[in-house]
Order: structure tokens, then sequence, then C-alpha cells
């Protein structure tokens, strides 16, 4: 009996993978199409957000249905709970990706007011948690964990920049304000994308230790 649920569990950390892979293909995903001005790309995106929400629910339900069945014990219980709490972060950070695919849909044809270096930075670094934050809970990985959400840190200066670089180009002509308004909204998304991947670092931190702790530059534990 044991075997048969940890292999069930195995298989259920596996489609976790998979689904923070289809995310991570999102993200960077939809900022290319949206400095390539690639309307079926856009699109691609907001379809392939509908398999992202097939695959959550899938794997809510498997979740849901080990617990109801298998009486787990509290630390695979705690696994089960990170799962959940996992993919429901994935499932948002896949819309944030579906919301930059939009923006690229209302923009249309119309040339960008100014080159997406900041936003791709963004894009690159919070996939790049993502990824580490994934691998932090299959590998069980606390220091992993706390190592990450530092980085969120960087994400933020990047937004910081995008700020001020459209502030300045709506200064400089007031025309620029609608897609000024909608690229700013963009680069939102991937600050929020970062947000995301500390919630999960929290998660797996939870899931070994039973404490639960707000990681940020004074790491607070909120319950254990």
């Amino acid at each position: 009996m044991r075997e048969a649920f940890e292999r069930d569990l195995k298989r259920l950390q596996d489609d976790v993978l998979i689904l923070a892979s289809m995310v991570e293909k999102q993200i960077i995903e939809a900022v290319d199409g949206l400095k390539e001005r690639s309307k079926v790309g856009a699109r691609q995106i907001i379809v392939g957000d509908e398999h992202i929400n097939e695959r959550r629910f899938a794997i809510e339900m498997d979740a849901l249905t080990l617990i109801a069945t298998q009486q787990p014990m509290a630390g695979d219980l705690r696994t089960l709970a990170g799962v959940l709490e996992i993919i429901t972060e994935l499932e948002r950070m896949g819309d944030y990706a579906k919301g930059i695919a939009k923006i690229s849909l209302m923009i249309g044809d119309k040339p960008l007011i100014m080159p997406l270096v900041n936003i791709s930075i963004m894009a690159e670094k919070a996939r790049g948690m993502l990824h580490e934050s994934i691998d932090a809970f299959i590998k069980r990985d606390v220091e992993l964990a706390r190592s990450i959400p530092p980085r969120d840190d960087e994400v933020d200066e990047l937004y910081n920049k995008v700020y001020h670089e459209i502030l300045d180009l709506i200064f400089a002509n007031p025309n620029n304000l609608d897609q000024a308004t909608l690229l700013l909204w963009a680069a939102h998304n991937l600050e929020r994308t970062a947000d995301r991947c500390t919630n999960i670092c929290e998660r797996v931190v939870f899931t070994v230790t039973g404490q639960m702790v707000e990681l940020d530059n004074d790491e607070r534990v909120l319950a254990r």
C-alpha cells in the first residue's frame, strides 16, 4: 500500500514539473511575442493558458483523491498541501503570461515606443526563479528555497527602471500614454510572477520543516 502511495505521489510531482515547464515556456514566449509583434504567437499563448488551467485542475483532483483515500501521514500531507498551493501559483503565473499576450494584441501593429530590454531581462529572471523554486520543491531543498527570494529584489529594480523609462516617454510625448500604460502592465505581470515564486519557496520550507515562514529580507516564522 505504501509503495503504491509513493508511486502516486511521485507521479503527482512529475505532473507539477510538467505544469511548471508549460508556464516557463508561456512566460518567455509571451514576451518574445510582444517584442516581435506576433498576433499568432499571442493567440497561441491564450490557448495555451486553457491547457494550463485544465492540467492544474487535473492535478488538484488527483491530489485531493490521494488525501481522501490514502490517509497520508503528516509529512506526506504537507507535500500534498504543497502541491495544491504550488499549482495555484503556477496557474496564476499562466494568467500573467496570458495578460501579456492580450497586451500584445491590444497594441496591435503599432511600433513599440521603447525597446523591451529590461522587460526581457525581467522575464528571464522570473523564469529562472520559477525553475529553481520547483526544483527546490521536488528535491525538498530548503537551502535552495531560501536562496531564491532575494533575487526578487533584482526583478523589482528592473520594474522600477521600466517604470521610470515609461514616465520619461509619457512626459516627452503624451501620445505615448496608451501604449506606455500597457507596457507598464506587462512589466507588472512579470514582477508579480517573481513574487509568486517566493510564495512557492515559502511552501517548500513548510513542506520540509513544518514551519510557515515569510521569506523576505527579514525572514519571519509565521507558524510551526
